[in-house]
């Protein structure tokens, strides 16, 4: 079943769209349906769309609704459309459960402006859920041990649908590593110090300054925080 608050918050992200406009597409429930409505605009009125996306979930969305996938050399996406796991008062987001967050922290930094668009029970007051980590995976127990030092709980992520620890498109593993509560003055400090350490590729905290708008849906209505 569709969340009422996903799809009302997609729905009003598909407002932002223009014709022949190049959308960075991020990963993830709340996109798919947004890109599902968006394949309905293509359909009845004819819009020609590009799209960047950052998973192949995401690439297979948009080929189905007729988005024309292009990539970062041929293009600059005017507008990023992402999801995300935690949103904080101030704007704050941590991403990653899909295992995403590397590609879509590239396509949020190339992208001119980065909409979230999120159900309200994403919510929070303070950044609270475990951080997902890329790591490459020859250099995964080392890393562990430096996160452990910097005060982080770690965990390998294990896939359910096959043995052994889940694999990114990008073929890395991925530590699901819990920090506590991220107070906003703390947010930045986290992830420049997460990606210090060697073998870390990315992390799945996009601090505030990164999103242009949060859209958030609700049963009835969405709104731009």
């Amino acid at each position: 079943m569709v969340s009422n608050g996903k799809y009302n918050a997609a729905k009003l992200a598909l407002e932002l769209v223009k014709d022949g406009m190049v959308l960075g597409i991020g990963s993830g429930t709340t996109v798919e349906i947004f890109l599902n409505l968006l394949g309905e605009r293509i359909r009845e009125e004819g819009l020609v769309v590009y799209g960047i996306p950052t998973s192949y979930q995401s690439y297979y969305a948009a080929i189905i609704n007729g988005i024309r996938v292009v990539d970062l050399v041929e293009h600059e996406p005017e507008l990023c459309i992402d999801g995300a796991d935690q949103v904080d008062a101030k704007m704050n987001c941590i991403k990653g459960r899909g295992g995403a967050m590397t590609r879509e922290k590239i396509v949020a930094k190339a992208s001119r402006k980065v909409v979230i668009i999120v159900d309200e029970s994403k919510l929070v007051e303070k950044l609270s859920m475990p951080v997902p980590v890329e790591v490459l995976p020859f250099a995964y127990g080392y890393v562990e041990r430096k996160l452990r030092e910097v005060g982080a709980e770690v965990k390998l992520r294990h896939g359910s649908g096959k043995v052994g620890p889940v694999i990114t498109d990008n073929g890395n593993f991925i530590l699901d590593c819990d920090f506590g509560v991220l107070e906003d003055e703390d947010v930045e400090k986290t992830e420049e110090s997460v990606k210090t350490i060697t073998g870390i590729v990315e992390s799945g905290i996009f601090p505030k300054k990164m999103i242009d708008s949060v859209i958030a849906g609700s049963l009835n209505s969405a709104r731009f925080l």
